[in-house]
């Protein structure tokens, strides 16, 4: 027994090298770049193929071609990525959302390459780098975190390191060439990437597609060392390659045997399911780059092409249509993809799991081996099997609601990685699995028919999803979660609306996949199937319903051929031009499309002969109207009352017919009256950071029909008091009420339909969507809302003429007053304004003062915090001075100020 234990410690040793290997690179190329390489696997792969092909093929002696594998190819790869692909733009540093992109790009590309060139089958004459006996590969593997580990902490290189990655803006000031230590990071991860391939290669399956998903499972080493610690990834790395070797020792008997192997077999993919469910998340931002900032009209007639394009197959002579039936399967599972990612900007890269488990449960169904439920028809299987499988979507929905960016892209991977992994890939649900067409549609044709019909219905859903309230809601999230929250969004139900929803769609396309095929196939739906659509959506239009039908037709199309991996090379190629192309290759292409088209001009000839044309058809002077005959009185009286009216709902008239579009101040909300609403009040808040206090037993109350102001030198709370009176943060003790109500547990979006709006210090608007559709949001939010609220909003903010216009591309001052139009288009009775007056000029700041006390004199509570001091003597009612988190002074604005200089 202690013979079987050693062995299974050196063998467990063996593997627990090679993912310490794995999360050694992983860590240096994130410490370095700030990028979490996706690619790691895809890059471990290639090289395993390169030496195979160098040594099987070509011949060539081991040490040499180890030698060029490892120190050329593998640190080549990574310089050629730092360089063409993750090298920031010399505007600033790259967005996270686009690196991570063209990561999975890079991934899918070199898959798909590989695919190409070697073929999808996998290899089993992979050469022998060193021998199975774990020492070698242990000691490999401790020496270079080791060496890892002197050069960052004693080295000048290490300290160039440490300063990249704390702040690379700082550090390329300081004479830092930020780019050099990106590459040698780059170079360093994708040198120990190859050295985990040609050592893994001889003893798993050497396949385009299994490697790289093999090597991905091991990140979960990199994540629990909080990608920072070497130390702690080599023990996780080898504590896991034992535990998971000493595991096939029990054999309990009975069904716990099964599932016991199944867990040791995987036992990377559980600590990755932990380290991306559990444990704190790496990355912040969850934005992902769209086609197009502002929103791209569809071209004319593109949806008829689209329709003509679909129904083509049914001309076809033949009654094959074994193709052709894959592809409304799949665009159902791409507009998933559509909803989740393109219009609710959440990153998930599951899909493919919620695909299968839709083909799993409808063949389950039909076939009658569904515990607890009957035998049923294969179109009411299909359906029962969308309702089981859209609840599920929650594994992914619920980590969405506290990650965001890297760590919600792993929590949606690991998901998908343990699906297959516990649910595809084991016998007792896929073992004598078989599976038919609904009675009337065995026919390819019949059945591509009632796919068209299934793929209609879910277009008319997704684009129900995309307009109206809940795509002006969806939109919002994604632009500006902290701005929708602060609109009245209910954002984590939202985010769980909208992965279940997802979960659905993809459920129902991967069923109608598995009806075509007639069987249920693990392979189509393994992980990396998910990463190759989620990067497809992304490179042709994430937001575009278009885009997922011309993805689906192209990813079918292009793999159709004898070889495969064609599609996984043309997405992987066009995904990694993401971090080159800011707005994606769709935009570059529409920017590049636009500078080569030239203006029409005219010749001198021309524009002499315009001019005649022009001076031969001005207007003649006007002719004199005859006199009126003058009204009476009590008429005069009467227009002067109806234009008074007209000037009141629509603005003053100039005369001339036109709108002024600035009305008068009186009466700007319907609620907000003096001594209508009660007042907010903050009772003895106490919260602290690290030890730190914040606020230190602040309390003060904001009255209606009155402008109450907090000032202080930075540091002083005022921030963190704003907050936890919007309800983005939450005081460690004392409460805030809204007259009697207790609100202090209630998040931000519930406190603003209960009629505190706020504005943030940093703009928080849409940028996808007009400025109407941004003041839209702020008024959808408010339970019986008058229709006229977005109209009156945008008029009272003088900004009627700019209601269709994009809200980007903007002066500062127009998007404040957006933002300021969206928090009172929701009929508010308290407003919260932060820094109200960044950003403004002279002019709009004294526009701006004259509008808040307006709403003040209408009865509305305003309180604001600014350090404009100037700003606050002329508007303040009340001022109160904070300092070291406290409230030192309180008075008229005058006084308080006085005593708090």
């Amino acid at each position: 027994m202690s013979s079987l234990s050693y062995d299974l410690t050196l063998a467990g040793l063996s593997v627990g090298s090679a993912a310490a290997l794995t999360g050694t690179g992983l860590i240096v190329t994130y410490r370095a770049t700030g990028v979490l390489n996706f690619a790691h696997g895809a890059i471990a792969m290639l090289c395993a193929y390169v030496l195979r092909q160098l040594t099987a093929e070509w011949h060539w002696p081991l040490p040499l071609a180890a030698a060029l594998t490892l120190l050329v190819v593998a640190p080549g790869i990574g310089l050629l990525l730092a360089r063409a692909v993750f090298r920031p733009p010399a505007t600033g540093p790259a967005d996270p959302a686009q690196t991570l992109v063209a990561s999975i790009g890079v991934f899918v590309l070199l898959v798909g390459g590989a695919a190409l060139l070697w073929g999808p089958g996998a290899r089993d004459d992979a050469p022998v780098l060193l021998p199975a006996e774990p020492w070698a590969q242990l000691g490999a593997a401790v020496a270079l975190a080791a060496a890892v580990g002197a050069l960052t902490r004693w080295t000048r290189f290490g300290g160039e390191l440490r300063a990249v990655v704390d702040n690379r803006g700082l550090a390329v000031l300081s004479g830092i060439d930020a780019d050099r230590v990106a590459a040698a990071g780059w170079a360093f991860g994708s040198f120990t990437a190859g050295l985990t391939g040609v050592l893994l290669a001889p003893y798993v399956r050497l396949d385009p597609y299994g490697m790289p998903l093999l090597v991905m499972e091991v990140v979960a080493v990199a994540v629990a060392a909080g990608m920072r610690s070497l130390p702690v990834a080599v023990a996780v790395a080898l504590g896991l390659g034992v535990a998971q070797s000493q595991l096939t020792r029990l054999h309990p008997g009975g069904p716990q045997e099964q599932l016991l192997q199944t867990a040791g077999a995987n036992l990377f993919v559980i600590a990755l399911l932990v380290a991306a469910l559990i444990l704190p998340g790496i990355g912040s931002r969850d934005a992902l780059p769209r086609t197009a900032t502002a929103r791209v009209p569809t071209p004319p007639g593109a949806w008829i092409v689209a329709a003509v394009l679909f129904l083509i197959p049914l001309g076809f002579a033949g009654s094959d249509l074994t193709t052709s039936v894959q592809v409304p399967a799949l665009a159902v599972i791409l507009l998933s993809l559509v909803i989740v990612t393109g219009r609710g900007g959440q990153i998930s890269l599951g899909q493919a799991a919620y695909a299968g488990l839709g083909a799993l449960f409808t063949a389950l169904l039909a076939a009658g081996r569904f515990p607890g439920l009957p035998g049923l028809p294969h179109l009411a299987a299909l359906a029962a099997a969308v309702l089981l499988v859209a609840p599920l979507g929650l594994l992914t929905g619920w980590p969405a609601i506290s990650r965001h960016g890297l760590a919600l892209a792993l929590a949606t991977f690991a998901v998908g990685v343990g699906v297959s992994r516990f649910v595809f890939n084991q016998p007792y649900a896929t073992s004598g699995l078989t599976l038919d067409r609904p009675a009337g549609f065995t026919g390819d044709r019949a059945y591509y028919v009632l796919e068209l019909g299934l793929l209609a219905g879910a277009l008319l859903l997704v684009v129900a999803l995309r307009r109206g309230r809940a795509g002006r809601a969806l939109a919002a999230m994604r632009d500006h979660e902290a701005g929708a929250a602060a609109a009245g969004i209910p954002v984590p139900a939202l985010k769980l609306a909208t992965f279940v929803t997802g979960a659905a769609l993809a459920a129902l396309g991967g069923g109608m996949l598995a009806l075509g095929h007639r069987a249920f196939d693990a392979g189509a739906y393994d992980p990396v199937r998910g990463l190759l659509w989620f990067a497809a959506v992304m490179v042709l239009g994430s937001d575009s319903v278009l885009g997922a039908l011309t993805a689906a037709a192209l990813l079918v199309g292009l793999d159709a051929g004898t070889r495969g991996g064609v599609a996984a090379a043309v997405i992987g190629l066009l995904a990694v031009l993401i971090c080159r192309c800011p707005g994606g290759p769709y935009e570059a292409l529409r920017a590049a499309t636009h500078r080569l088209r030239r203006t029409p001009r005219l010749t001198p000839a021309g524009e002499r002969a315009r001019e005649a044309l022009a001076g031969a058809g001005s207007p003649t002077a006007p002719q004199p109207q005859p006199p009126q005959p003058p009204q009476p009185p009590q008429q005069q009286q009467q227009q002067q009352r109806a234009h008074a009216a007209r000037a009141g709902a629509e603005g003053p008239d100039h005369g001339d017919g036109e709108r002024a579009d600035k009305p008068t101040p009186p009466r700007l909300t319907r609620t907000a009256r003096a001594g209508a609403h009660p007042p907010l009040t903050a009772h003895h808040l106490t919260l602290a950071y690290d030890g730190f206090k914040a606020l230190d037993d602040v309390s003060l109350t904001v009255p209606p029909g009155r402008v109450t102001a907090i000032v202080g030198p930075n540091g002083a709370g005022k921030s963190t008091l704003f907050h936890c009176l919007a309800g983005t943060l939450r005081p460690a003790s004392g409460r805030i009420t809204l007259g009697p109500r207790d609100i202090t547990a209630l998040p931000a979006h519930t406190r603003t339909r209960t009629g505190v709006a706020r504005t943030f210090q940093q703009l928080a608007v849409f940028p996808s969507l007009t400025i109407a559709e941004n003041v839209q949001v702020g008024a959808d939010r408010t339970p019986g809302q008058h229709p006229r609220a977005t109209t009156r909003a945008l008029r009272l903010l003088d900004l009627t003429a700019l209601r269709a216009h994009p809200a980007s591309g903007l002066s500062t001052g127009t998007l404040r007053r957006a933002e300021l139009a969206r928090a009172l288009a929701g009929d508010p009775h308290t407003l919260l304004l932060d820094e109200p007056a960044a950003g403004l000029d002279e002019s709009e700041v004294a526009a701006l003062a004259t509008l808040l006390r307006a709403l003040a004199a209408d009865g509305m509570a305003l309180l604001v915090v600014e350090h404009d001091l100037d700003l606050v003597a002329g508007l303040a009612d009340t001022v109160h001075v904070m300092a070291a988190g406290r409230i030192v002074t309180t008075g008229p604005a005058g006084q308080a100020l006085e005593e708090g200089r």
